[in-house]
């Protein structure tokens, strides 16, 4: 049984836009026919992607529709992972990477911060509707930890003022640039890069 919360609140419809159905044809086109369930998963991230980072019932039987299965075959799949969201988290997703190496260097005090600004709870949204926020496993930038993720971009380097800084603007509904607050470049050293120095664009 999932213990995922359902939102309560539903909407009666879903559909894909054009933009979206013409990916879903390129995914679902990805296999054999007799094989096309397999784009359930691509087809779950267009839907959440496509509903502010949610996704409704409605949504999860319009896919099965469309594939051709089972409702309950999508049902599982959406709340089996959890990359996939079944209540409302607002327009702004922020998930906070909590494992080792960002726990010690300071990802408790990046929690703090979203709890004071965001919501006091985990997946709760803010007094303004616009964002929520959540603990997660590794996000893969160890190098840059402390790090979160907010919807599909990367905010690295981060300390309390920095990420005051971020959550302060998603909440005046406006996108902070992702990347390094401390400027490097991916994955280089905090001063510099120190091998291939001789070599441009390294």
């Amino acid at each position: 049984m999932s213990l995922k919360k359902i939102s309560k609140n539903q909407p009666e419809l879903f559909e894909f836009t054009s933009e979206n159905l013409r990916k879903v044809e390129k995914e679902i086109n990805k296999y054999p026919k007799s094989k096309k369930a397999s784009a359930v998963m691509a087809l779950l991230y267009l839907a959440q992607d496509q509903n502010n980072n949610w996704i409704p019932l409605a949504a999860i039987k319009y896919i099965a529709e469309i594939l051709e299965i089972p409702y309950i075959k999508v049902y599982e799949v959406a709340t089996f992972y959890s990359m996939f969201n079944l209540t409302p988290v607002g327009k702004y997703f922020v998930q906070v990477c909590t494992t080792t190496p960002c726990m010690i260097r300071g990802a408790q005090k990046i929690t703090e911060v979203c709890k004071k600004k965001i919501s006091n709870n985990q997946n709760e949204l803010s007094e303004n509707k616009l964002c929520s926020w959540t603990e997660v496993e590794c996000l893969g930038a160890c190098v840059n930890a402390p790090m979160m993720q907010i919807n599909q971009d990367y905010f690295e380097d981060l300390d309390e003022i920095k990420t005051e800084e971020i959550i302060e603007k998603l909440l005046q509904d406006k996108f902070p640039k992702p990347g390094s607050s401390k400027n490097r470049k991916n994955n280089a050293p905090e001063k510099g890069k120190t091998t291939l120095l001789e070599i441009k664009n390294a």
